[in-house]
């Protein structure tokens, strides 16, 4: 069976055949944008890796699987998609001196159930035209009046605004939590909606000078004719939190409990964390690599220069249902 009808089949709520020498994964990601890797990966080992695309209810269907889950691994984005498969319990730690040893603390689970592979900064993109150099400074400072009338952003629920608030949170307490929201939110320029290019489309329009948005996405609309001359009217800058830096999220895996397939796995685990693969996986996407030393792509180091939060995302996860909360009190969409 080809990897397309494995897809396809996939798609179609079918389960994924396990075979011998060869990897199943579960995919948040479209199957396009790892593909690259992951024929590397065939090319180097000779295991062949089958992805299935689950764009929705990745941990329910694993759940419902069980212990005949076809699936090895799961890959994700951004941290609270990878606690919700552990937390559904269908997942299993990983004990791996390659790993712990390529992948920065802060960006795994302290009890090896899921890995960062690449990270990504929420950050501001900031009109090239009607805001000054400097003038974007802290995560804090977006409540501040002089942003009044001025800010875009998607929805406070979305996963990635929830992770920024739940950064929030993790550095200060939930009043001040409630009240930063509360200011961002009488700075907005409209109601939260549509994603974060949408943001970027609408400073371009003239509706907004600055909004919160995921670095990659520049480089995605930099790719796309339709959307260069949005890219192209914003610059990027990095927002740091008071005292610490700017906040990241992750591209992660985890191993299923499952797991059919746990060596040839383990394998492809281990190999996602290597410089090779590191450096594949951050250019195909515009992220960047999460072992150090690994050299970012031209695109991305154009970007500019920054320093990371050091909170573990593992904190920052904990604190997501508190955030949640204080998002839909304030009715930070309303």
């Amino acid at each position: 069976m080809t990897r397309l009808s494995l897809i396809a089949l996939a798609m179609a709520s079918t389960a994924l055949p396990a075979f011998a020498d060869e990897v199943n994964i579960y995919s948040h990601r479209q199957p396009e944008l790892i593909q690259p890797l992951l024929d590397a990966f065939t090319a180097e080992t000779g295991i062949a890796v089958n992805v299935a695309f689950v764009d929705k209810g990745m941990a329910e269907r694993l759940v419902a699987e069980g212990d005949r889950s076809p699936a090895d691994l799961v890959l994700t984005v951004d941290v609270a998609r990878l606690m919700q498969v552990v937390d559904a319990g269908v997942t299993q730690p990983v004990q791996s001196d390659i790993l712990n040893a390529n992948i920065p603390a802060e960006y795994r689970d302290p009890g090896n159930q899921w890995f960062g592979l690449t990270t990504r900064a929420r950050i501001v993109y900031a009109s090239k035209d009607r805001v000054k150099d400097g003038e974007v400074t802290t995560y804090e400072d977006l409540a501040s009046d002089k942003w009044k009338g001025r800010i875009c952003t998607r929805s406070g629920t979305n996963d990635y605004n929830v992770a920024l608030t739940a950064a929030v949170l993790a550095h200060h307490d939930a009043d001040y939590t409630k009240a930063w929201l509360e200011g961002v939110k009488a700075n907005l320029a409209r109601k939260p909606d549509g994603g974060d290019r949408d943001q970027v489309k609408a400073i371009w329009a003239g509706e907004c000078d600055i909004a919160v948005g995921n670095t990659y996405y520049m480089g995605q609309m930099l790719a796309d004719p339709e959307q260069t001359e949005w890219a192209n009217s914003v610059r990027i800058v990095f927002p740091q939190f008071e005292n610490s830096g700017t906040h990241m999220n992750v591209s992660g895996i985890a191993m299923t409990k499952a797991a059919p397939n746990h060596d040839a796995a383990l394998k492809l685990m281990e190999w996602l964390s290597t410089d090779a693969a590191q450096k594949i996986y951050a250019e195909t996407n515009h992220e960047f690599p999460v072992k150090a030393g690994v050299e970012r792509s031209e695109l991305v180091k154009s970007w500019g220069a920054f320093t990371a939060d050091s909170l573990p995302l593992a904190d920052v996860a904990a604190q997501r249902p508190a955030a949640l909360k204080l998002i839909e009190e304030v009715d930070f969409d309303g």
